[in-house]
């Protein structure tokens, strides 16, 4: 695309009630420090938004505001999403709606 550095994200823009999401790294070693196999690694339901779309609209034309913002942890569900690559780093698109909770006094 030529694009490049932040900018990306900065130029990405979900629509309607779409939500940006990355996951979280998995963790690679227990507490005690023995790495983990990569089959052993389950897969990693939080994640941080990165970008929200302005939400949709009900039937009285009222826009529905969205429940969560850049920078919320999230819990995702298990299956779901659109895989996205920008800046060969890779994202994660799921509708408002279908991302589980939010983790309270985690934004940044």
């Amino acid at each position: 695309m030529g694009f490049s550095g932040h900018s990306v994200l900065r130029r990405f823009k979900p629509l309607l009630d779409r939500v940006l999401v990355e996951r979280f790294a998995p963790e690679v070693r227990t507490k005690g420090g023995i790495m983990l196999p990569e089959k052993a690694i389950g897969k990693v339901l939080d994640a941080k938004v990165v970008a929200v779309g302005p939400g949709i609209r009900n039937e009285a034309g009222s826009l529905l505001p969205m429940s969560v913002n850049v920078g919320d942890r999230v819990l995702l569900p298990e299956y779901g999403g659109t895989k996205i690559t920008l800046d060969e780093k890779e994202y994660h698109l799921f509708r408002d709606g279908d991302i589980l909770a939010k983790y309270e006094g985690e934004s940044s």
